[in-house]
């Protein structure tokens, strides 16, 4: 299943669901999809991703479930680090804590699933 990030302010991010699923538990949430982020808990958040990309550093990123331990071909390209799957969910957050403080009203990050796709999506 994808999960899909979307703001008014960013392009919309899209990933599996369960490298999204960790990024989000990463952040501070439950993980679970659908969810709902409100403006004031962006920037908390967004600070606890950070800080566990940079404390993981170019470790791999969160396997897909059922994913085989197997010996790495050499030609095979090398995993995908934390810290690349989190570069395009933390400037969407940023870009939406901007979007927040110069917004005039409140700012929700809530989720939907689109379930003709099997995409959850998350709108402000």
């Amino acid at each position: 299943m994808l999960v899909t990030f979307s703001t008014k302010s960013h392009a919309d991010i899209t990933m599996f669901d369960h490298v999204a699923e960790a990024l989000l538990r990463l952040m501070g949430q439950s993980g679970s999809v659908p969810g709902a982020i409100l403006a004031a808990e962006i920037p908390p958040a967004l600070a606890r991703l950070k800080a566990a990309v940079a404390e993981t550093g170019s470790e791999p990123g969160p396997a897909a479930p059922g994913a085989a331990e197997e010996k790495r071909d050499e030609e095979a390209p090398p995993p995908v680090s934390l810290r690349q799957r989190a570069f395009p969910l933390i400037g969407l957050l940023e870009a939406a804590v901007k979007a927040a403080l110069a917004a005039k009203g409140p700012t929700v990050i809530e989720a939907v699933v689109d379930s003709e796709h099997y995409i959850d999506t998350v709108y402000d």
